[in-house]
């Protein structure tokens, strides 16, 4: 897979923060070898972050973000901050700038105080090293001069060491199937579907499949009771469908084949397919006035018959009877206060890096809000969820146990 094959979700966040004129925007563009970020020696030069995908040697393809100084002020320079705040979110790897010819000031310690809380591996860069070099730097700490590009190779190295220390990324199919096997893959094409292609999951799906010396088949809905009759349905392995077909996928499919969908195994790839499975049993207590948040990940033109502001909605109240109070998040907007919610379901968040779907995931259940998505609520509501789990054993245990 080439650079520009590699999806910005897939690819390592390195975010560079640090105070108004600490020298963030002159080291991105050292970095990336790139006039990324403007420069200028007035403060407040980067008022929105920017992002750069890249390769960056030895990592390979990664998001590099620059970001507005943390230590901004007025009423502006606040909303700068809580955008530079919403970075962290899905950051990886920090890189806090530190002008060091003011030193570690209050800002940078409750950078440095986040980082930790959060869990981000990060790396401290002393600027302007030319005029003021900093001496003893410790293992996570490099003095560098963005105009002489002194150290510009060592802070990459240090970038390097504590992105190494991620966790190994998880599959999406590849570990539930052998070579040989043949799987089916059920993709509806209806007006919220992109032209000219597949949606990401389905990408990501058909070549870990090639990957794994298996066969695919890709079909419509429509399509499905044919294939299934013309290639025989005691040789097909699995089949893996759009959530919003579930059901009528589940009527042709007989039960002697395992059944799934592709939100399902995103959630399972995204690290929360327990905590959602678990959450789905909140649908049946929504009742009157409770408030539902659908959250989608990326921010396509919705259309009359999209799955996550049309069809998902509308099964919901048909489930629950309930008047529900229903509201919608895109993109990167996602509430900082859920408490109110009785319920989040989100996409399966193809378009954003496990980082910011486990802050999500996080954020939400430390409110006391169940956290679940598309495909295991459209599970949930059409009776068929225990089927499309069976392909996780431990999984399915613990929901039996959970539904007794």
């Amino acid at each position: 897979m080439g650079l520009n094959d590699v999806p910005s979700s897939e690819r390592l966040h390195i975010s560079f923060f640090g105070c108004r004129n600490a020298g963030k925007s002159s080291l991105v563009n050292a970095i990336t070898g790139q006039d990324l970020s403007i420069v200028s020696p007035e403060k407040g030069t980067t008022t929105d972050p920017v992002q750069k995908a890249m390769e960056l040697l030895p990592l390979g393809p990664v998001v590099i973000i620059d970001t507005p100084g943390f230590d901004d002020s007025g009423e502006l320079g606040e909303l700068r901050v809580k955008k530079t705040r919403q970075i962290l979110n899905r950051t990886d790897v920090a890189v806090l700038v530190v002008d060091n010819t003011e030193g570690k000031r209050p800002t940078d310690k409750k950078l440095i105080a986040l980082f930790r809380q959060k869990e981000i591996p990060y790396v401290i860069a002393y600027s302007k090293s030319d005029i003021a070099p900093k001496n003893n730097c410790g293992e996570k700490e490099v003095s560098v001069c963005a105009i002489t590009n002194t150290n510009i190779d060592l802070l990459k190295e240090r970038i390097v060491t504590a992105a190494n220390r991620k966790p190994p990324e998880k599959c999406i199919i590849k570990d539930l199937i052998r070579a040989g096997d043949l799987i089916i893959l059920v993709t509806p094409i209806d007006e919220s579907a992109p032209k000219g292609r597949l949606i990401l999951p389905q990408q990501q799906t058909i070549r870990e499949i090639l990957d794994s010396n298996a066969v695919t088949v890709v079909v419509r809905e429509n399509q499905l009771d044919a294939t299934l009759k013309t290639i025989g349905k005691r040789t097909t392995s699995l089949v893996v469908t759009d959530s919003q077909v579930f059901d009528t996928v589940n009527k042709i499919v007989p039960p002697n084949i395992p059944l799934t969908s592709f939100s399902i195994l995103m959630a399972r790839r995204k690290g929360f397919l327990d905590t959602a499975v678990i959450s789905a049993a909140a649908i049946d207590q929504l009742k009157d006035g409770d408030k539902v948040l659908i959250s989608e990940g990326c921010t396509h033109h919705r259309h009359c018959d999209d799955i996550g502001s049309v069809k998902l909605p509308d099964l919901l109240k048909k489930y629950t009877g309930a008047d529900l109070n229903i509201e919608f998040t895109s993109g990167r907007d996602y509430p900082e206060e859920i408490s109110d919610y009785k319920l989040v379901i989100h996409c399966g968040g193809c378009m954003l890096n496990e980082r910011e779907m486990a802050y999500r995931r996080r954020l939400t259940l430390d409110a006391d809000v169940p956290f679940t998505n598309y495909g295991i609520a459209i599970a949930h509501m059409n009776g068929i969820l225990k089927r499309s789990i069976q392909l996780f054993p431990n999984l399915l245990s613990e929901f039996n146990k959970n539904s007794k």
